[in-house]
């Protein structure tokens, strides 16, 4: 008899099998892309629940969302979405039936909740960006150390769970509590290797917006996306989006583990910036996205007809307060004209743009700028720091009309 579990123990089966073998295997792909920078040699690779994707590394795997994919629309489909880890000892066979998550540390009363007591809790969706802090690293200049992704480890998706605040409410926060920490149940390989685990403040945790999504765009998690169970955090860069999420522990001092004491650190100044070469003095936990937007509709080196209409389509985001406005030029930012936005899915989500244009023959520099609600404007000019976080420069898509 085939059940829901056994598919699933199938496809997990796969996973952690050699049968990932040439398929996946980064030097043995059969289609390759180059990404527009230095090194920029990808294999397209192939895993189970994925359609082929942009492979990094496949220990533990890496993959970046092919950037044709955003423009199919605001939702970025399960099976193209971006795959960050950053310990190899992956949880590839996870029974749902068994599987539970643990709240402890002060709290009144310690809970051990399956999958199933989860699912019985209210509900609550939310339509949210999941960005890797390096997304887009690769075009830094200079160069700096890190995975080389372009602008794919991006995703926007409609999560499905209950919201954290239930879950500490049911156990009971304690008076001086400061933190919660999340711990997933991918582990290292080697002992000596820091296990991976992130903080959020007592408020931010318990806001009603933080989630524990069991479902993703009204599916299961896929295995490589945190099945059966991860955390949301909205707006936040994704390395707060823990995977297979089976440990909360709330403390009364600040969690100084190495994922947030020493990784992931950003410039602690105005700009979150530094001069490129440079260290900073002081840094601080990365947290909220920068605002951003992108042409979707037409690629890099791309030929159109002159003088013919071309609906000009993108997206664009920020780390919550929503998009106010984006503008288009098609003139290299020498002048500006502003772009029709689409439906709104929340504040944390993509929000489609479009513009009707028509080109002159030549060569054309298209570019977008996104302004949130917050008053917050992508920067003409990048700036830089040294993990080669934050990259939200007004992007340039350069076309040739004839």
């Amino acid at each position: 008899m085939i059940t829901r579990r056994n598919v699933l123990h199938g496809t997990t089966a796969v996973l952690a099998s050699g049968a990932l073998g040439a398929s996946s295997a980064l030097g043995l792909a059969a289609n390759a892309v180059t990404l527009p920078f230095e090194n920029g040699e990808r294999p397209l690779v192939k895993y189970p629940q994925k359609r082929p994707m942009i492979g990094l590394t496949s220990r533990p795997p890496q993959l970046e969302t092919p950037f044709s994919v955003f423009d199919e629309g605001v939702i970025t489909p399960n099976d193209a979405f971006f795959v960050r880890y950053h310990l190899a000892n992956i949880p590839y066979d996870i029974d749902p039936e068994t599987f539970f998550v643990e709240v402890k540390g002060k709290v009144d009363k310690p809970l051990k909740l399956s999958l199933a007591d989860i699912k019985k809790l209210p509900s609550t969706e939310i339509v949210a960006v999941n960005q890797c802090s390096g997304n887009s690293r690769g075009f830094m200049t200079p160069r700096v150390a890190g995975g080389q992704l372009a602008n794919g480890a991006m995703g926007n998706a409609r999560w499905k769970g209950v919201p954290l605040k239930t879950v500490l409410d049911k156990a009971g926060v304690q008076a001086n509590s400061k933190q919660v920490v999340f711990g997933g149940m991918d582990g290292p390989v080697f002992d000596k290797t820091p296990d991976f685990a992130k903080a959020l403040d007592i408020d931010h945790a318990r806001d009603g917006e933080v989630m524990l999504a069991y479902a993703m765009n009204g599916e299961d998690l896929p295995v490589l996306n945190g099945f059966p169970l991860r955390l949301i955090v909205p707006g936040y860069y994704g390395t707060y989006w823990v995977k297979h999420l089976n440990e909360i522990t709330v403390i009364d001092s600040v969690f100084d583990g190495f994922w947030m004491k020493s990784a992931y650190r950003i410039p602690d100044n105005d700009c979150n910036c530094v001069e490129p070469g440079t260290a900073p003095k002081a840094t601080i936990p990365i947290n909220r996205f920068t605002v951003r937007s992108f042409i979707t509709s037409l690629q890099d080196s791309a030929k159109v007809k002159a003088e013919r209409q071309i609906d000009l389509k993108g997206i664009a985001f920020d780390g919550g307060k929503g998009i106010k406005e984006v503008a288009i030029s098609v003139d290299d930012g020498k002048s500006w004209m502003p772009a029709k936005l689409g439906k709104d899915l929340g504040n944390y989500s993509f929000r489609e743009w479009r513009l009707p244009i028509k080109l002159a023959a030549g060569v054309h520099s298209l570019k977008s700028r996104a302004t949130s609600n917050g008053g917050q404007t992508q920067p003409l000019e990048a700036s830089w720091n040294p993990a080669g976080y934050l990259r939200n420069v007004v992007e340039t898509v350069h076309v040739t009309a004839s």
